[in-house]
């Protein structure tokens, strides 16, 4: 057998090692559950890297949401024609992931009163829950975030999640790290070859699921496993209720664009200090520089020679402080020559919003839902949700190294 596929199957091993090791309850992680969906996850890996069917229809779920945005951007384009010019991929961040937030979360409040969503979220949850052996809203939660993105989800199940205990918005705040956006895809596909896109986009839903299940183990009775319906007796007229969400949907953008400013310019700054030593190590040490060294050994274990693994660890370092757009645009000539195994766990890792800014987004997001003490437990986990988001990652491109050569 290979040697890097032994080391391969070695490393989605140390994934879950990693996972047991940081958990916040070794002694309730629901194992049995975690081996079920491991083995979903094997099977999909297969399936997707080897039939063409399961990706066309994952491109159809992205290209519908995709199309239910276009109304969005042409709502921000009626005030503010000039930024939505470029077009979905090009705009700037908090023109295509935050403004549609102001159509998106009134549009999925509207299903939310008339009793839609609810429905929806308990028997597709359900369904999913049967597998996956976790809570309806938890196993529902997965997908909703890798259609919507993580703060569009979370503003859409609002109500859903100012129920919940504070272990279980800290499990959605996990799973959030892991989260892509349906109107991205289509920006993603330019780039980076569509067909490992496509097949990461599957994986990471489960695959969230399995790591929040193992760093923090949540046991509900059956009763507390039940979803938010608004009652009729705290039915407000539908025009009122909609210009609440409306009011909501703004002040959340507000509070997402401040945390995402503070994050992304506290690590710069962080930077900036390294820089400092520049003249007395004589080389430059970076954020970027120090994770990638630390990413290398994880980057071998996705069956990657070390020299290959060092470049790989690189890229994910600087996908972890930057974004996933930036490594994108910068090895679009290299993945012509790259070794097919190498291109495959590389772009698979890059397939999400795991980041530094997006503990920021996400903490913001929470800081305008729940209420101060809840927050405060999340904003305690913080090295948790970035963690989360790189084993999450890690996971999703070991399955399909295992069937790309």
């Amino acid at each position: 057998m290979n040697l890097y596929l032994l080391l391969n199957i070695l490393g989605l091993f140390v994934f879950i090692l990693v996972a047991y090791l940081f958990s916040r309850d070794r002694k309730n992680i629901n194992w049995k559950a975690v081996a079920i969906m491991l083995v979903v996850n094997l099977f999909l890996a297969w399936f997707f890297t080897q039939f063409p069917w399961g990706r066309i229809a994952v491109k159809w779920v992205a290209d519908g949401f995709s199309w239910m945005l276009n109304a969005a951007y042409v709502g921000i384009g009626m005030p503010f024609g000039s930024w939505t010019a470029p077009g979905p991929g090009k705009m700037d961040m908090a023109v295509s992931a935050l403004l549609p937030i102001l159509f998106i979360v009134p549009l999925f409040d509207i299903l939310m009163y008339i009793g839609v969503l609810p429905f929806i979220i308990k028997w597709f949850g359900w369904l999913i829950s049967k597998v996956t052996g976790q809570p309806k809203f938890e196993s529902f939660f997965s997908v909703e975030m890798m259609v919507l993105g993580n703060t569009e989800a979370l503003a859409v199940s609002n109500a859903q999640v100012r129920e919940m205990s504070q272990a279980r918005v800290l499990s959605i705040a996990l799973m959030s790290m892991s989260c892509i956006s349906g109107s991205i895809v289509g920006a993603y596909v330019t780039m980076v070859p569509g067909e490992l896109v496509l097949t990461a986009i599957p994986l990471n839903i489960i695959n969230a699921i399995i790591i929040a299940t193992i760093l923090n183990p949540v046991r509900l009775t059956p009763e507390e496993d039940y979803i938010v319906e608004i009652k009729e007796e705290k039915r407000q007229p539908f025009f009122s209720f909609l210009g609440d969400s409306v009011l909501g949907a703004g002040k959340l953008i507000l509070i997402i664009i401040a945390f995402l400013i503070a994050f992304v310019s506290l690590a710069h700054f962080i930077d900036m200090l390294l820089s400092l030593l520049d003249r007395f190590t004589g080389m430059e040490i970076r954020l970027a520089t120090i994770l990638g060294l630390i990413m290398a050994p994880f980057a071998m274990l996705l069956g990657l020679p070390w020299d290959q693994a060092l470049t790989v660890g690189g890229h994910m370092a600087t996908k972890i402080v930057t974004n996933e757009f930036v490594v994108m645009i910068g090895i679009q000539d290299a993945l012509k020559t790259m070794p097919e195994h190498m291109k495959a766990v590389l772009v698979t890792f890059l397939i999400s919003f795991a980041n530094f800014s997006t503990v920021g987004m996400i903490i913001g997001t929470l800081k305008g839902i729940v209420d101060v003490k809840t927050s405060d437990f999340v904003s305690k986990y913080v090295p948790m949700m970035l963690l989360a988001g790189i084993l999450v990652s890690l996971l999703s491109a070991g399955f399909v190294g295992l069937f790309i050569w």
